[in-house]
């Protein structure tokens, strides 16, 4: 039985086509969260391939160095993205 992924779109359809901001460290972050939630519902089938866990592992270190990188530049705009794609703030060192 294969259920249904469902995947975020934070920003809007319209939104896409008005601004084509794909470039924009938010909409990185968006796709690479799209990305890591289809990867996470696939390995839940398939333990054993290993190539698909070591692909989550380098887009989750895509997304973590993305992260820090808008952290640094701008707080609040980290603060909404996190929030609005429920993803749990990293352990800082």
């Amino acid at each position: 039985m294969v259920k249904k992924n469902s995947f975020i779109s934070v920003i809007s359809q319209k939104e896409k086509e008005e601004n084509e901001n794909r470039g924009s460290v938010e909409f990185q972050v968006l796709s690479f969260t799209n990305k890591i939630r289809r990867l996470t519902s696939h390995l839940e089938l398939h333990r054993k391939d290993y190539l698909s866990q070591r692909g989550l592992r380098k887009i989750l270190g895509k997304r973590q160095r993305l992260l820090v990188y808008l952290s640094k530049k701008n707080r609040v705009r980290y603060k909404e993205l996190i929030s609005q794609l429920d993803i749990r703030e990293p352990k800082t060192r």
